[in-house]
């Protein structure tokens, strides 16, 4: 029987415990002030960079894990294993995927299989937990691949983000957006479609686009199928856990998590912002 590693990157956020129980090895993404380069979830924590963010005028910029990181860790994985799995962030906003898919055909003694979630954040990490379930029970890569390509067509994501500043510099809003979007409290409703961040619904005020959310929700776990729930904070947690009761009180047959935006990907949407991630389990 093959022997399979599971592998994925930082922006799933999948805590360290989290990672040794089910034997995911991560690799990390980078957050840059100024001059200096920190590791995501190893030289810096979430509660560190939103208060870094708040002490520092120029915002920060993100970049993706090396090849050669890649390639370091997947030679060290193929002393004990024959096969790897590597569960990204989107291609779509990262070329973190296609560096993994270059570094796997590089190394030699070990095949790695690369899926791109087309999603982030902990929802992103719930392909990974379930690919990790699937090795630890002896399943085969192929059979892991095609159920995780299964489940993408059961998942959704859906994020509000407070501060439209950095939606203006990452370009997905222009000046004009800007100033009437601040002007007018729009909290834009966004989402993964083909792979990118993309406006999904404009509402105005927190409590609107929450509430729309928590519809979007509704119309799946309404059914009464075992769901996987991500609450993602930025750095507002009280917000979070109150989103984490009402949907295990509505929701009995979902696992609902509380997550966060960590640091790469908080340094596109901001502080203050929210989501709700689920996938459809059966």
């Amino acid at each position: 029987m093959s022997r399979i590693a599971i592998v994925t990157d930082s922006t799933a956020y999948l805590s360290e415990d989290m990672r040794r129980r089910h034997n995911i090895t991560m690799v990390p993404l980078n957050v840059v002030f100024g001059e200096d380069t920190y590791k995501e979830e190893q030289d810096i924590t979430a509660e560190e960079f939103y208060k870094k963010m708040k002490e520092t005028e120029e915002l920060p910029t993100t970049s993706q894990p090396s090849i050669g990181l890649f390639e370091e860790t997947f030679e060290a994985l193929g002393n004990e294993c024959d096969e790897i799995i590597v569960v990204t962030l989107s291609s779509g906003i990262s070329g973190t995927c296609q560096t993994a898919a270059a570094a796997g055909e590089s190394v030699e003694g070990v095949e790695v299989h690369v899926f791109d979630s087309e999603v982030s954040c902990l929802v992103q990490g719930f392909y990974a937990l379930e690919a990790a379930g699937m090795a630890a029970a002896g399943r085969s890569s192929t059979q892991i691949m095609e159920r995780l390509e299964s489940l993408r067509t059961r998942t959704r994501a859906y994020f509000m983000a407070d501060d439209l500043s950095h939606l203006h510099r990452g370009g997905r809003l222009n000046g004009a957006q800007l100033f009437i979007g601040s002007m007018l409290q729009i909290k834009p409703v966004l989402h993964f479609e083909d792979k990118k961040i993309v406006p999904f619904e404009k509402v105005r005020t927190e409590k609107k686009a929450v509430a729309r959310i928590k519809s979007l929700l509704d119309d799946d776990a309404s059914r009464g199928t075992p769901l996987n729930v991500a609450v993602i904070h930025g750095n507002c947690p009280e917000k979070a856990d109150k989103l984490v009761k009402e949907i295990e009180d509505k929701y009995p047959a979902a696992s609902v998590y509380k997550s966060y935006f960590g640091p790469v990907i908080g340094t596109h949407i901001g502080a203050g912002s929210l989501g709700i991630g689920w996938m459809d389990m059966s």
